[in-house]
């Protein structure tokens, strides 16, 4: 019995180092492993059927809306970066760049995509020729390279999976419409699917993506009280439209510039699941995401194994037939305990027990991952309370998420307040800005928290800059992130 529970000792806990305990999971829930590349990491199976779950998912979200796949080149000319200057200031230290090939010195070094804006541009303005050209939805899955200084697994590597939709419109009010549609979409998927709560706003001009007019964001708390950018849509204006001249003849037969978007999510959301929902035991994922969402564990004396196993197995066989993500474990040189403890560190939602009694009986235990109480359930309603009890676990992660984004906001009214915030405590700072660079720099420089977004739902109701104590122009979330 011991041994079982050194299993889960050797995770750290939260309270004690949280970067720590970050990686002990990971690692111990088998989801990557590093790669000899600096800061890239091999995804493994169970870490990438997440992925390929949230994919799926968003996939059919974006095509209920109009969107189609394509792919474009990883590799892009320096000289498509040249032309939007603003793009390529942002993006310029990440740049990994390609300078030969075969042995031979390229005439034009190839940056190794970092965002797609400019490869896509420069194909939209060879397809778009007229208004009857647009809309154009296009959303490509590719993977991307941003040489970053700092690492950590799935939330900020040098080589990372996403989505990225690009889109074209004939005027800016039809573009600003696909821009707010998609930060929405992306709301009510982490928000629905991967139950983590989030703050949709606006983010300020220092914060925006480089080349965009405006950009919006969704914005989530971990554990340990820090932000993570879950998601953000740009409405880019006719800035790439006017530096790729993607031009279209409108319904008066004139010449214009096309009004552009993008918008993207990546693995990062990965590492946001795990921060929101583990705990000290481990892993815990929402049913609707996790690979797997229910395992069977058969028990009791080896004399019974046969007969258990066999029930075991058909009652496998009818919930995989429910559409029901299901593994069962019927190793006989593990001991139940251990068992119990391994799936529940990999944050399988219910773990369901099978023993000679139940089989007399006509029922199994269960026992949810955020819930350690056991309960009975008769064979005869196992996919009705399987379905019922992943929706309860479902809604009650979100809830749980929730509580804890609520317990650990907090609206500031005094600069001295934030400071002592972020000094001694954890959480978002709600708060009145006045709308200067000058004093949004301070925050992070003083501080170490930068601006998260401008609420379209503000907790704050400030009056004034919480820096300068001038009138207040936007309510804002400050935060450390990730």
């Amino acid at each position: 019995m011991s041994k079982d529970k050194d299993f889960v000792r050797e995770i750290t806990r939260q309270g004690e180092d949280f970067s720590r305990w970050y990686i002990d999971v990971i690692k111990k829930a088998d989801l990557m492993d590093y790669s000899p590349v600096r800061g890239c990491i091999v995804f493994k199976p169970d870490g990438f059927e997440i992925w390929e779950n949230c994919q799926r998912e968003l996939d059919a979200k974006f095509k209920a809306t109009g969107h189609r796949n394509a792919y474009f080149p990883m590799f892009i000319p320096e000289s498509f970066f040249q032309k939007e200057k603003e793009h390529v200031e942002g993006f310029n230290p990440e740049l990994p760049w390609v300078t030969e090939a075969g042995g031979e010195p390229l005439e034009e070094k190839l940056a190794i995509r970092p965002t797609s804006e400019t490869m896509i541009g420069h194909m939209y303005s060879k397809w778009i020729q007229s208004y009857r050209d647009l809309p154009l939805l296009i959303n490509q899955w590719a993977n991307v390279v941003r040489w970053e200084k700092r690492t950590l697994p799935f939330l900020r590597t040098s080589e990372f999976l996403w989505q990225e939709g690009h889109t074209a419109h004939e005027d800016e009010t039809d573009a600003r419409k696909e821009t707010m549609q998609m930060l929405d979409i992306y709301r009510d998927f982490v928000e629905n699917f991967l139950a983590i709560p989030v703050i949709v706003g606006q983010k300020t001009k220092s914060e925006k993506f480089a080349g965009a007019v405006d950009t919006f964001s969704i914005e989530a708390m971990m554990k340990d009280g820090r932000a993570v950018q879950a998601g953000t849509s740009h409405y880019l204006g006719t800035n790439f439209a006017q530096a790729f001249e993607i031009k279209f003849l409108d319904r008066e037969n004139t010449l214009q510039f096309a009004h552009t978007t993008s918008w993207g999510v990546s693995t990062r959301l990965i590492g946001a699941l795990i921060m929101v929902h583990g705990d000290d035991r481990g892993l815990a994922l929402p049913p609707k995401v996790a690979p797997v969402q229910a395992v069977i564990i058969p028990i009791g004396p080896a004399k019974f194994r046969d007969a258990v196993n066999a029930r075991a197995y058909e009652l496998l066989s009818e919930l995989k037939t429910a559409g029901i993500r299901v593994r069962i474990d019927d190793r006989p040189d593990v001991t139940p305990g251990w068992k119990f403890n391994e799936y529940e560190m990999r944050g399988v939602p219910l773990r369901i027990e099978i023993g000679p009694r139940d089989m007399e009986n006509g029922q199994v235990v269960f026992v949810s991952r955020n819930a350690t109480e056991k309960r009975t359930v008769a064979q005869s309603d196992l996919v009705f309370e399987v379905n019922d009890t992943l929706v309860n676990i479902q809604n009650e992660m979100f809830s749980q998420a929730k509580r804890f984004m609520e317990e650990h906001s907090k609206e500031v009214s005094t600069f001295d307040e934030l400071k002592a915030m972020f000094e001694y405590k954890r959480g978002f700072a709600h708060t009145g800005w006045c709308g200067a660079l000058e004093c949004e720099k301070k925050v992070k420089e003083e501080t170490g928290a930068t601006s998260r977004n401008i609420p379209f739902q503000p907790l704050s109701t400030q009056k004034c800059c919480v820096v300068c104590g001038q009138p207040a122009v936007h309510q804002v979330v400050f935060a450390r992130a990730y």
